[in-house]
């Protein structure tokens, strides 16, 4: 039952997170650029393929500039 509790805290959690990113593109795509580079410095560039995948993936839902981008329905 505990694990269940758990599991609806995160989807709320998740839930919270896209509504921020819809109310906010500019924000995100400005502290997501932020959290890549310190990533990408902390691992001397190790992981940079995943990282900027990551950071695609933010930029496909909030669009590049802070535009909304294509929802799911557009995929």
């Amino acid at each position: 039952m505990a694990f269940l509790r758990k599991l609806t805290v995160l989807a709320g959690a998740a839930g919270a997170a896209r509504a921020y990113a819809k109310k906010n593109p500019e924000k995100v795509n400005q502290v997501v650029g932020k959290a890549a580079k310190f990533a990408d410095d902390k691992t001397k560039g190790k992981y940079h393929e995943q990282i900027a995948g990551a950071v695609r993936k933010v930029n496909s839902v909030t669009g590049p500039n802070g535009q909304q981008g294509p929802g799911p329905a557009a995929r």
